[in-house]
């Protein structure tokens, strides 16, 4: 502090990057999850993302299926869940 620098209490920064954590519904997914969503915010097919990733479709659906219920996403008929989900990637 006498060089003018600031101290932050280590638990303090910790509690701040799990507060951020919890408000960005993106943190929640693993990192093949934001993969295959980058890859649908991109216009992929499953087929299309399971080529990409070299895995199968089914796997791809599976992914997908998750992330929708990591995000909460709209299960309504009337909504586009896929457009909900890159959505909230892209915010």
């Amino acid at each position: 502090m006498a060089a003018g620098e600031t101290v932050v209490e280590p638990s303090l920064v910790s509690e701040l990057l799990g507060t951020r954590a919890a408000r960005d519904p993106l943190a929640q997914l693993t990192a093949r999850e934001r993969e295959v969503l980058a890859l649908v915010a991109q216009g992929r097919t499953d087929r299309g993302i399971g080529q990409e990733l070299f895995v199968t479709r089914k796997t791809v659906e599976a992914h997908i299926r998750s992330i929708f219920r990591k995000l909460d996403r709209p299960a309504d008929a009337t909504e586009n869940r896929r457009v909900h989900a890159v959505l909230a990637f892209l915010s």
